[in-house]
């Protein structure tokens, strides 16, 4: 498949256009950031990590009965995936209180919640990524329906299910994640973007320590180890 023209880039990835009008090539950056891309760094080597470990964890969840846009890897950095039109939401879910959700409600940092919250997020940078609600969904125009958001709630949770059961056979703990979704060439709702530890929290199951991005968030250091074990896990 035949890489051409730069389609977009983003904080993470870039985007390049093939030679079929419904594929793209991604490619993974080693590019670091956090705060809205007020801080920003580099670590040689996260790009191809990250593409190894949304790989996986992509394959796991179609088993899984999720539908995703990646069809194949095509070297350490680079997917070939659907091309689909983004929901302009980032959907989160929480199992455990950390972050910007102890700092907006109260709640005790490591609170574990007694059920997944899904929160959503407006995808645009301009204005910070806020948080929004169903009605404001609606009232954007950013979804269809009210059932297409109760969709969008209902991947989410399975997803959340699948990877809970499967990190902690991993000695890890899936504390919160990010995804995006969009909508491939059948107007079907599909996982679109990545799943690594630049949009998940890994925390140890016994120690606690932090294996993700607020290692780079929180000048803990030691970034690229801490990606290189979550991947270690994985395939383990």
């Amino acid at each position: 498949m035949k890489k051409k023209e730069l389609l977009y880039e983003g904080k993470g990835k870039k985007m390049y256009k093939t030679d079929d009008e419904f594929l793209l090539i991604t490619e993974f950056k080693d590019d670091l950031t956090a705060f809205n891309a007020e801080k920003r760094g580099n670590e040689a080597g996260k790009g191809a990590l990250n593409c190894k470990i949304s790989t996986e964890l992509f394959h796991l969840l179609e088993k899984g009965g999720i539908a995703t846009h990646l069809v194949e890897t095509l070297s350490e950095n680079e997917q070939l995936v659907k091309k689909c039109k983004i929901v302009p939401i980032e959907v989160i879910v929480r199992n455990v209180a950390t972050g910007s959700l102890t700092k907006r409600l109260g709640i005790k940092d490591g609170t574990k919640l007694p059920f997944a919250l899904v929160e959503f997020c407006l995808k645009d940078d301009a204005l910070g990524d806020p948080f929004i609600n169903d009605e404001h969904c609606l009232l954007l125009n950013l979804v269809k329906n009210q059932e297409q958001i109760e969709e969008i709630k209902t991947i989410a949770r399975k997803i959340n299910s699948i990877l809970l059961d499967f990190f902690d056979t991993k000695n890890l703990r899936l504390i919160d994640f990010k995804i995006e979704l969009g909508l491939d060439k059948d107007n079907k709702l599909i996982l679109a973007d990545e799943i690594s530890p630049d949009s998940c929290r890994f925390w140890d199951k016994e120690t606690n320590e932090k294996l993700d991005k607020d290692r780079f968030r929180q000048d803990l250091g030691n970034v690229k180890m801490a990606y290189e074990e979550v991947l270690k896990r994985i395939l383990n």
